[in-house]
């Protein structure tokens, strides 16, 4: 059984909430609600919750200054935002999970079941302190990212990554000195938070860093060279958009 606080300022969403967590979430029990960021405080040092279900936007003191407020942050938090916030890239980039409202039942249930696998496997606190770091440092490109691998939860350089590679439902992390990871993540889910500027996919199979190419060679899509040696085929549909990325010209 997880122990849960709510925290959002507005009464009708706490409501909503809690009616979706008690119809559809046996496994959370609420031991209690709080209505901003000072309420909040009070009640996780007292009640030592196992989960925080937080809304961004606050009056006054929002989610995150909330968080930065608290020494110890041994808790799984779930945030919730009415609209794509600005932080959701921050947020992925640190393995913790949101809610965009009206709240959805099947991605309530699913952000629960993620937090319970997390739970004593992906230390919370330092998932919570990365994040902290790049939303008050407000920087445009984030410096690490913390991904699920087999052995754990790990904190890597962004700028150490070669290329990712597909494999079924994981994605394989190449990274300078031979460091190798599996990730229980997509590749489509790493596309999607990996600055643009930098990681090109170019393949169905590959995510590349565009400072990691040592050559290129042609073909009809042709192949890249990586630093590491790797040789990976570009496909032709993303062949113009891999030679722009580089700056090639013919």
């Amino acid at each position: 059984m997880l122990n849960a606080i709510i925290i959002d300022d507005e009464r009708s969403s706490r409501n909503a909430l809690r009616q979706k967590l008690l119809n559809h979430c046996m496994n959370v029990m609420i031991i209690s609600e709080c209505e901003n960021g000072e309420e909040g405080i009070e009640s996780i040092e007292k009640k030592k919750p196992d989960i925080v279900f937080l809304d961004v936007e606050m009056p006054r003191m929002n989610g995150f200054t909330m968080l930065q407020q608290l020494k110890n942050k041994n808790f799984e938090v779930i945030f919730v935002t009415a609209y794509d916030h600005y932080a959701i890239k921050a947020i992925r980039y640190s393995a913790l999970d949101y809610l965009i409202k009206p709240i959805e039942v099947d991605d309530l249930k699913n952000a629960v079941n993620r937090a319970l696998e997390k739970m004593n496997v992906a230390n919370p606190n330092a998932r919570l302190e990365l994040l902290l770091e790049n939303i008050v440092s407000k920087k445009s490109k984030f410096t690490r990212i913390a991904i699920p691998t087999m052995q754990g939860l790990q904190f890597i350089k962004v700028d150490e990554i070669i290329y990712l590679e597909a494999s079924t439902n994981y994605t394989k992390f190449y990274l300078c000195n031979n460091i190798k990871y599996t990730v229980s993540k997509t590749l489509k889910e790493f596309e999607d938070i990996l600055s643009a500027d930098v990681f090109i996919r170019i393949h169905h199979s590959n995510i590349i860093n565009k400072n990691y190419v040592e050559k290129y060679i042609r073909g009809d899509g042709g192949q890249v060279v990586m630093s590491n040696d790797a040789i990976l085929d570009i496909s032709k549909r993303k062949k113009t958009e891999f030679l722009r990325a580089i700056g090639y010209s013919k």
